[in-house]
């Protein structure tokens, strides 16, 4: 499909149809990146202002907690920093406990459920509006265009949520060509498979790449082991996203596809936070989102030291995310961008990895495979799932209040239909899970060597 066609007609009338104001928030955006910080933080404290306003008029929990912190939102005047600080922050038990308090249902443009990849183990069931989507999707084609990629050029997705597995139906495929689009599945990565997306890859020729960094990095081990190293002349960029990029994995998929890679950092619940530039920073979309990195005590770090990101997302209207502890480490820096934006900076995302799960027939499924069958299952506190061999799934459940025996029945059937009838499946109720050695905290461990010698050291 032509890309002007793409980007002047179909993707815009689709944004239309939809009642999205992407792409005129997108403008926007083209301009406002240019501002001084000093103006950008007064927009922030603007859009501040107003969903402060927002959540005290329609979200009882986040009324009562401005109410407690002092703070006047009916005033007339401007907030700052400190008056941000003076709110509390929430986190993902209380998002989850409170979100029929939270959530404004009858928000402009409707309020839309979705769920989170349960990175912590712990998976949200959260709700979003038009100008929440809006927002993530502009933000996204700002940061391709510093890299010259533009809307409609041809893009090609190695991703694995169900929302977007489960549309394979005719319009689904049409939408993707219409959009220059193509998905390949992130959840199905044996040999055979491989090998097929290399070839699609190929014959697509794509402008860009966009997928887990660590299925990125098995296709690309996949590709140099096997001399199948792509020539694709139209390609300008690949991007990482899901879980944090290894200098090695960058490395390798640099080297297999000879472009740079851009990584980029987000969270379903909460927005896409930052995006690498060409020069090499993690820029943040100051005008979508405030970022906060905060020490244990929940104060500001500095510059160069590690806190957690904590984030207030400006277009949660329908849900409102502020103050938001995401469980992500990430460094502080005090610096500019090289070009002259006034958008903040990130020194270094620090956040949860992901890992691979390998079926009894050498199938290789990213993690969130596995993942997302236990965030669908009520009364799921929080989980880890360890694979000791490729026939045996150990399950680590914290129930919730809500929890049902039947449910154990009902995670054995599901992982079974990941993994095959023949897997052993146990699964075990426990009080906590606690963190690894290393002080993080993963979801999916396994013990089992990837095929092929594909496997990715990081």
């Amino acid at each position: 499909m032509y890309p002007n066609l793409v980007k002047r007609f179909f993707y815009p009338i689709h944004e239309q149809l939809v009642n999205r104001p992407t792409f005129a928030y997108l403008n926007e955006l083209e301009k406002t990146q240019w501002l001084s910080r000093e103006a950008l933080e007064r927009l922030q404290m603007k859009k501040l202002h107003s969903l402060l306003q927002l959540a005290y008029d329609h979200s009882p929990w986040h009324e009562e907690r401005i109410r407690a912190s002092g703070l006047d939102v009916t005033a007339r005047r401007e907030l700052n920093f400190d008056d941000l600080r003076r709110l509390p922050t929430m986190d993902k038990a209380d998002a989850s406990a409170n979100r029929d308090r939270i959530v404004w249902r009858s928000v402009p443009g409707g309020a839309y459920q979705y769920n989170t990849g349960g990175s912590s183990g712990q998976p949200l069931i959260f709700y979003f509006g038009r100008k929440r989507q809006a927002a993530d999707a502009a933000t996204r084609m700002r940061a391709r265009r510093w890299w010259n990629v533009e809307v409609g050029d041809p893009e090609v997705f190695l991703w694995g949520a169900p929302v977007e597995l489960n549309r394979t139906d005719f319009v689904k495929r049409i939408r993707d060509r219409l959009f220059n689009q193509l998905l390949l599945n992130a959840f199905e990565m044996s040999e055979s498979r491989l090998s097929d997306y290399l070839n699609n890859i190929q014959s697509f020729n794509p402008a860009c790449i966009y997928g887990y960094a660590s299925s990125l990095s098995l296709l690309a081990s996949f590709a140099k082991k096997r001399n199948r190293v792509p020539k694709l002349p139209r390609l300008k960029v690949v991007c990482t996203t899901g879980e944090p990029l290894f200098p090695e994995q960058r490395a390798l998929i640099e080297e297999v596809f000879d472009k740079p890679v851009s990584n980029e950092y987000g969270c379903r619940d909460g927005g896409l936070v930052a995006l690498e530039s060409p020069q090499g920073q993690m820029l943040v979309n100051s005008e979508t989102l405030i970022v906060e990195i905060l020490d244990e005590t929940g104060r500001p770090v500095s510059p160069g030291k590690i806190g957690e990101v904590v984030i207030t997302n400006l277009h949660s209207d329908a849900q409102p995310f502020i103050r938001y502890r995401t469980g992500d480490m990430a460094r502080q820096t005090d610096e500019l961008c090289r070009l002259g934006r006034g958008l903040n900076v990130v020194a270094e995302i620090m956040g949860r990895t992901t890992d691979f799960i390998v079926r009894p027939d050498g199938t290789i499924m990213h993690a969130l495979a596995v993942i997302y069958v236990l965030r669908a299952i009520d009364g799921v506190e929080e989980f880890k799932i360890v694979q000791p061999t490729t026939n045996r799934l150990n399950v680590l459940v914290v129930p919730s209040p809500v929890w049902l025996e039947s449910a154990k029945d009902e995670i054995i059937r599901q992982l079974r239909n990941r993994m095959g009838e023949d897997v052993a499946i146990e699964v075990d109720l426990v009080d906590k899970i606690p963190p690894e050695a290393s002080g993080k905290y993963r979801y999916v461990t396994s013990h089992v060597p990837l095929p092929g010698r594909l496997e990715i050291r990081s």
